[in-house]
Formats: structure tokens, C-alpha cells, sequence
């Protein structure tokens, strides 16, 4: 018989960080923006508030609301699935909780410096 140690609990907060930082280490992502939801979220204790992040826990899995900007000349379509598997596959192997779903809303295109 296996002895019980305790539970592991994961904070909502930390996933939004794991979340933020693999969206922001894909290559045309120019940042994160500010979802509408942001700042209502950073109120409640059972989602986690992270710039452009917005987690939700609910039976045991992981629902993550992405909102970026991206630099311009990039496929969205790829960027925003590859985002979605990045994140997917963070999650999973950092945390190991189940993902139900990653959406990726792209605010703006970052514009060009114009001194180049």
C-alpha cells in the first residue's frame, strides 16, 4: 500500500505564467495584450490573472484565453495553432494537468519601426 504524502495544489497564477511565457518564446508573437476579461479575472481567486492570460479551472482540467499582438508578415493561422500546441503540450508536461482547450485571440499587429 502506498502512503499518502499530502496534495499538490497548482496555482491558477502559475499557469497563467507558464502560459504567458511559452506564447511569448514563439517565434511572431510581439507581446501579450490586454484581454477584456484581464482585470475582472485578476479578482477572482479561481481564475488567474496574467497579462494576456486568462486561466479557468473546472472539473479538474484547464481552459487558457490567450490575447498577443503579433509582428506583421506572419501566418496567423499557423502562429495561433502553433501557440495553441506549445502552450497545450507546457501545461501537460510542467504541470500535468489536462488541457481542454487553448484560444488565441490576436489584438493587433505590431507596426514596423519606420526608422529601419
Amino acid at each position: 500500500m502506498e502512503k499518502k504524502l499530502g496534495t499538490v495544489r497548482i496555482s491558477p497564477g502559475v499557469l497563467g505564467t507558464v502560459a504567458q511565457l511559452t506564447t511569448l518564446s514563439v517565434d511572431g508573437v510581439a507581446c501579450m495584450a490586454t484581454g477584456p476579461m484581464a482585470s475582472v479575472s485578476r479578482l477572482l481567486s479561481s481564475k488567474g490573472g496574467t497579462e494576456g492570460v486568462r486561466i479557468e479551472i473546472s472539473d479538474e482540467s484547464v481552459a487558457v484565453e490567450l490575447y498577443v499582438v503579433v509582428n506583421p508578415d506572419v501566418n496567423m493561422l499557423a502562429l495561433g495553432r502553433e501557440i495553441q500546441a506549445k502552450v497545450t503540450r507546457a501545461i501537460v508536461e510542467m504541470v500535468g494537468m489536462p488541457v481542454r482547450e487553448v484560444n488565441v485571440h490576436i489584438q493587433d499587429v505590431a507596426q514596423e519601426d519606420l526608422e529601419s
